[in-house]
């Protein structure tokens, strides 16, 4: 089992047992999480003259650890978190109650709306930081993620195994990603999918951006209809590629944008949703499923109240609602 560090805890020389979550783990990559404050540089510094060792041996940046290891790591000070700088109570509560499932391997969440995958870019406590507060004890790294407006199926993993042979299957493709997203207007279609090539790039304020592309990735999305609303349609959307913002992009592209996105979005609609009570993105992450270790994994969360009351109002209050760029288009 790992022993905890702690920022306030005396700054001598430290045994750490390595569980199994680090178990082929990269020492480098160890050390700048189990040496929060510390910098990079530093690390580095301290395995280049040897002053970490792995079972009483000289360690490299590229050393992998093993369970059972036993991890020196020298006296060396660790930054002081600012105070006030913990997370609120009320948000930890919200992702420790939003567990759906844990096991060996996996901490699954429905990650509530507002709340973003990990901490960065103005967010100073993201679900990862969240629950790793309320479980200071246990290890936790993000699988993958969610954008901060999206909720439903986030996983994190609880073992190095778990981590590594989810995210090589995500990479593989054999991980099936479903979506539950309101897009605008009616597409001719019931059934059709989106195969255009997305290209990231990020504007000078900072602002990450996607667009289609002809010298972008290739990214594949699958839609299928769910309900009718006016002005609007509850589709089904499956991921044939993890690409950034990929829904919204797609969407966006053959002119039926996701209602109450901000950045790909239609403005005008956007607001006379938000006067219908549509507060933020509509579009939910409701089933994730995959095979790790012969064992079939599957989750799925159903649509927040926020989202469901809103599409009961749309039903009543939306019939002269008309998406007036409706394009209509059939070359999806």
């Amino acid at each position: 089992m790992q022993t905890a560090i702690s920022p306030d805890a005396p700054h001598g020389v430290r045994q750490v047992a390595i569980g199994p979550e680090r178990d082929g783990q990269r020492i480098d990559n160890a050390l700048v999480t189990l040496l929060k404050g510390v910098p990079k540089s530093m690390i580095y510094r301290l395995l280049r003259t040897g002053q970490v060792r792995v079972n009483g041996k000289r360690a490299k940046p590229d050393t992998r650890l093993a369970d059972g290891d036993t991890l020196r790591i020298p006296p060396v000070r660790v930054a002081e978190r600012p105070e006030g700088n913990a997370p609120a109570t009320g948000l930890v509560a919200s992702v420790a109650d939003a567990v759906i499932f844990e096991d060996k391997h996996f901490l699954v969440i429905d990650k509530p709306a507002g709340v973003a995958s990990h901490g960065g870019s103005g967010v100073s406590h993201g679900a990862i930081e969240l629950l790793r507060a309320a479980r200071p004890q246990e290890h936790l790294e993000l699988v993958h993620r969610l954008d901060r407006d999206t909720s439903g199926v986030l996983v994190f993993a609880r073992t190095r195994a778990g981590l590594t042979g989810l995210q090589a299957a995500i990479r593989a493709g054999q991980v099936t990603k479903q979506y539950l997203c309101l897009m605008l207007g009616h597409p001719s279609k019931a059934k059709f999918d989106v195969n255009a090539p997305l290209l990231k790039s990020v504007l000078q304020g900072g602002e990450r951006m996607v667009r289609v592309a002809d010298n972008g990735k290739p990214s594949l999305t699958f839609f299928r209809e769910m309900e009718q609303y006016p002005g609007a349609r509850l589709m089904q959307a499956t991921l044939g590629t993890g690409r950034t913002h990929q829904i919204r992009v797609h969407a966006a592209h053959i002119g039926h944008p996701l209602a109450g996105d901000p950045k790909y979005g239609d403005k005008e609609m956007n607001k006379r949703f938000r006067e219908m009570g549509l507060n933020r993105m509509f579009l939910h992450a409701a089933h994730m499923s995959f095979e790790l270790d012969d064992r079939a994994y599957s989750f799925s969360t159903p649509l927040p109240d926020d989202l469901k009351t809103f599409l009961d109002v749309l039903a009543i209050k939306g019939k002269r609602l008309v998406y007036s760029r409706d394009k209509s288009r059939t070359d999806f």
